[in-house]
């Protein structure tokens, strides 16, 4: 008896894939996600060096010999990226009758940093970030051993003017409170000429200081330097991109008519 069964041939298995229309979509998507993902990684790699680079230069500044704060003449030329965290001194007379207070958060709790204007001898104010009192030592007439009358020479880091306040909270000259360091709106606020006033301020260090408050000092400098960790991320999407266009188009086995269960 002649056997009628026809044989499964191999073109019964044979592989296909996508659409060549499927095939334009996913490459061209594949592309522009692999190209984008590749240029963030490219920049947060730019980032890194450009964050060294500051470190670096903030270091030398915060460890360098004192200079002198810059004079009226050159404060058009005071920039956060050239001046801000340079370590330097500055000889005048404090008007301790001018204080303003800027609440604060620091190690030591809630409180207030004191700001004081120093008059120099060329007629000019620059701010004075004395340092932290707590809550309970705002008022100026709470520590009179901290007033010192005739000239001081104070060291500390320069700080750039922080006008407007703070990303939550704004300041309020009107009513006295202030949640930045905005030294032209205090000395107005307190009857000097903003014209005088420095664009700057100086964190001093406290050296001049013999009394407990305010407490100097205590500028925190901190440069969070993730950006390796961003890169490598991208770089990753950037590679499962490809793996996803892969397992998309790669061709697959088709199986016979009435075949059923997974492939081998």
């Amino acid at each position: 008896m002649t056997d009628n069964r026809i044989s499964e041939g191999p073109q019964d298995h044979a592989k296909t894939g996508p659409s060549m229309v499927t095939r334009i979509v996913v490459l061209s998507l594949a592309a522009i996600l692999f190209s984008g993902f590749c240029a963030l990684g490219i920049w947060q790699i730019e980032r890194r060096a450009w964050k060294l680079d500051l470190i670096e230069r903030i270091d030398a500044r915060v460890h360098g010999d004192p200079v002198s704060a810059p004079l009226r003449d050159d404060w058009q030329n005071v920039s956060r990226q050239r001046d801000e965290y340079r370590k330097v001194s500055v000889t005048g007379t404090y008007r301790n009758d001018l204080e303003t207070q800027v609440y604060t958060a620091t190690d030591y709790g809630a409180g207030y940093w004191v700001m004081t204007p120093l008059l120099r001898e060329d007629g000019t104010i620059v701010m004075i970030n004395r340092g932290y009192v707590p809550t309970d030592r705002r008022e100026a007439d709470s520590r009179p051993e901290s007033h010192f009358e005739g000239q001081v020479t104070v060291t500390g880091l320069l700080r750039i003017d922080e006008p407007l306040g703070t990303f939550i909270r704004d300041n309020v000259p009107e009513e006295d409170r202030w949640y930045s360091r905005d030294v032209r709106a205090m000395a107005i606020k307190r009857g000097l000429n903003g014209d005088d006033v420095a664009p700057y301020f100086i964190d001093g260090d406290g050296a001049e200081n013999t009394a407990k408050l305010p407490v100097g000092g205590l500028t925190k400098i901190s440069f969070p330097n993730n950006h390796m960790t961003y890169a490598l991320t991208w770089f990753g999407l950037a590679a499962l991109t490809i793996v996803a266009a892969w397992i998309v188009l790669r061709p697959r086995r088709r199986k016979a008519d009435g075949e059923d269960g997974d492939d081998d």
